[in-house]
């Protein structure tokens, strides 16, 4: 038995994050504590969402 970051949609998950985060560098710095802010935590919560609901048992361990 794995962790859930074995998970292909946690992978798939931290993969798209690391490209939004990537991406938001390029975002004007008029930006930074507004709207890039706000993408990149959004993005990391989809991550931190599938940890917690791996842990408590919502998310089965054969996906």
């Amino acid at each position: 038995m794995g962790t859930f970051r074995d998970l292909t949609v946690y992978k798939k998950a931290f993969e798209l994050a690391m490209q939004i985060l990537e991406e938001s560098k390029g975002f004007p710095t008029e930006e930074k504590y507004g709207l890039t802010n706000q993408i990149r935590r959004s993005s990391r919560s989809v991550c931190a969402c599938i940890g917690e609901g791996y842990r408590k048992g919502y998310i089965p361990c054969t996906l």
